[in-house]
């Protein structure tokens, strides 16, 4: 009697080739493992790791296409030239000006950002607040409407829509009067949105000079990795004012048909600066124009900073992003945290933050700081919410208030208040994207007027709208959420 086997795998492959592949398989994971972790966070080298290991040919492939989150070396070459430009014209100065009422935490903040982004912090400046989307784009067409010299405009998504119109209008009517506009446009951040294909034929056919921010297109010989994307809000007009924060030019619904059906609406907060930093948000688009164009007007080659030795309030721009070295932002924020003696406040659309700041927030809590953390209620992106909700067992059992900002509104100011007199303003959220892979720009400021006006928008516009977290309702929340949000969390380093 024959016995048959109760079943047979006929693959059809030769043995020496299912050798090769599993030796290939071994070989990959060893040398990952001694690779990736190179100049990486073990967090971020985790990440990149568990994928390889769990499908070893698509997480090395994955890992080839997006593994890398510095821009190529040309751009960042371009980047270091800017600086030394802007370290020759300032003196090599981090603070210009009057600099003696500045305590140690303070002046060492604006020394790190000389060193990581070569701006320095001057005198003479002031702010206003623009808390309305709409209102904010129509203050910027008046400003564009006033324009005689040139108009710098660089934003990460754009569209135009009938909120945008009239400022489109601005910008195209300052160009055929002779004003110098020029436009930077982030590429995947506006592809997508209503309006978006009616902008690029409006203004290829207006001859107004514009450039796609970090273009993905390869038959034309423009890629890097595609998630490395010019994140920065910048209005520049005639040298003499700007506006820079986390606002979009596009309709507060973002004009999708899901953000309609579910009624969302964005909260950003814009400022309207005049002062020294106009000259330095300046800077900030010349290097992003200058990357994406190899062109240094003459206008730009040089930065005159008019700043006065006393008066007005402190500032320093400070960028941050893929270009640099450095996680700029992080490392102010961690270390204006640290410094710390009575008051923290954070407010963030995607809060995903690494071991340091988590660290940094967590044990000023426990250090007897009132740390206050405002995030949004809902959010439309779903894979980050839950990443951001895994941490806050951590944050509250630390002592740190949450605050989520009502639904269906879309929180997504960004701003950080440190005790009675630093503010932080800008486009950069309090996640891995921002600090590493996001071409981002953040206005440092100390200021006690300034700053007093921020508590006094934290009073009258955020805690109103916003209810405290219930650390034991939430902490008894159905396992699977809690499953859910520990798996997005797995991967928080490469979101």
């Amino acid at each position: 009697m024959e016995i048959y086997p109760l079943f047979t795998v006929d693959h059809g492959w030769p043995n020496w080739l299912i050798v090769i592949l599993v030796l290939v398989d071994l070989l990959i994971r060893i040398v990952a493992l001694g690779w990736i972790p190179h100049n990486r966070r073990p967090s971020v080298a985790l990440g990149w790791l568990l994928a390889i290991f769990l499908i070893p040919y698509v997480g090395l492939l994955v890992f080839l296409l997006l593994g890398s989150s510095k821009l190529p070396k040309r751009r960042r070459d371009k980047q270091t030239l800017i600086n030394d430009i802007i370290r020759e014209e300032s003196n090599d100065q981090a603070i210009i000006g009057d600099h003696s009422h500045l305590s140690e935490p303070l002046l060492t903040s604006a020394l790190l950002n000389f060193d990581l982004g070569a701006l320095p912090m001057t005198h003479g400046n002031e702010f206003a607040l623009h808390t309305d989307n709409h209102e904010c784009m129509n203050a910027m067409a008046d400003a564009i409407d006033a324009s005689h010299d040139y108009v710098h405009f660089e934003f990460y998504i754009v569209a135009i829509d009938g909120t945008t119109r009239r400022l489109f209008e601005s910008l195209l009517a300052a160009h055929a009067r002779g004003v110098r506009v020029r436009i930077l446009i982030d590429h995947l951040g506006s592809i997508g949105y209503p309006g978006y294909s009616e902008l690029v034929k409006r203004l290829d056919s207006s001859g107004v000079p514009w450039r796609r921010a970090l273009p993905i297109r390869p038959w034309r010989g423009e890629y890097q990795r595609p998630d490395l994307r010019n994140h920065r809000k910048i209005l520049v007009v005639d040298g003499t004012v700007a506006f820079t924060g986390s606002q979009n030019i596009i309709d507060r619904s973002y004009n999708k048909r899901r953000n309609l059906r579910k009624g969302f609406q964005w909260k950003d907060l814009m400022l309207e600066c005049t002062g020294p930093v106009v000259d330095e948000l300046d800077a900030v688009f010349t290097t992003d124009w200058y990357s994406e164009t190899d062109e240094l007007f003459d206008e730009a080659a040089r930065l005159e900073l008019r700043a006065p030795q006393r008066g007005g309030a402190m500032a320093q721009v400070v960028p941050s992003g893929p270009g640099f070295e450095d996680e700029n932002n992080l490392r102010l924020f961690n270390h204006l945290i640290y410094n710390a003696n009575r008051t923290v406040v954070v407010c963030s659309p995607y809060f995903v933050p690494d071991e340091s700041l988590l660290h940094a927030l967590t044990t000023e809590s426990r250090s007897g700081v009132d740390v206050r953390l405002y995030v949004g209620e809902t959010s439309d992106h779903w894979l980050t919410h839950r990443a951001q909700q895994s941490y806050y067992d951590e944050l509250v059992r630390a002592g740190v208030r949450i605050f989520m900002y009502h639904a269906p509104t879309v929180l997504h100011s960004k701003f950080l208040l440190i005790d009675d007199d630093v503010s932080i303003v800008g486009s950069s959220n309090m996640d891995e994207r921002s600090f590493a892979m996001n071409m981002e720009v953040t206005m440092f400021i100390v200021d006690e007027e300034f700053t007093e006006r921020m508590y006094a928008l934290e009073a009258e516009e955020y805690a109103p709208n916003s209810v405290e977290l219930d650390a034991e309702s939430w902490r008894n929340r159905p396992l699977r959420k809690k499953y859910i949000e520990n798996v997005a969390r797995l991967t928080s380093s490469l979101l």
